[in-house]
């Protein structure tokens, strides 16, 4: 592992020196079985996106801070229409989608503050494997040690520290 990797465990994240609490899986850390299983999938991961609700928290980027948003590949506001593919018959599974859409999908824009601020992780993204899993993201726990369905969830303020100070070379270790 290198400093500047996010590393995640069971019990908690540590980035550049700083150990953060976290929320994981219901399913635990492990090898993803598929769509629905509840695992966050144990690997080296990167962030290829982020997205943050703009009615309800700044750009997470204002002007003069680091890192530049390119790093991540895009980073957008999340729409009123914005949602992600889960279901593995969906030409468009584990990307992103605008609602109404004909197959299950979960919302992005959300009544509760879950997805006020996500990245999104490569895990099965290229190329996508229907049912292998999809969004499996970084976003903001419900409360301490609340279980996610895979994700990694973290406090608000945790997830905008670690985005601002992610490297290019940054990655998102998770052991078990």
């Amino acid at each position: 592992m290198k400093p500047h990797d996010l590393v995640v465990g069971n019990w908690g994240a540590r980035y550049m020196r700083r150990s953060l609490p976290c929320s994981v899986g219901r399913g635990g850390i492990g090898i993803k079985q598929g769509e629905g299983d509840g695992v966050t999938p144990a690997g080296i991961h990167r962030i290829e996106a982020v997205k943050w609700r703009g009615d309800r928290i700044p750009n997470p980027y204002p002007s003069g801070t680091l890192p530049i948003p390119t790093i991540f590949g895009s980073s957008t506001r999340i729409g009123l229409t914005d949602g992600w593919s889960d279901d593995p018959k969906d030409p468009a599974y584990n990307s992103q989608v605008k609602r109404p859409h004909g197959f299950s999908h979960e919302t992005l824009r959300r009544a509760d503050p879950l997805y006020d601020l996500i990245a999104v992780l490569d895990f099965n993204r290229d190329p996508v494997k229907p049912g292998k899993g999809s969004a499996i993201f970084l976003h903001v726990w419900r409360k301490p040690r609340h279980q996610t369905e895979g994700c990694i969830a973290f406090r608000r303020e945790d997830l905008t520290w670690i985005l601002r100070n992610w490297t290019r070379h940054s990655r998102v270790v998770v052991q078990r």
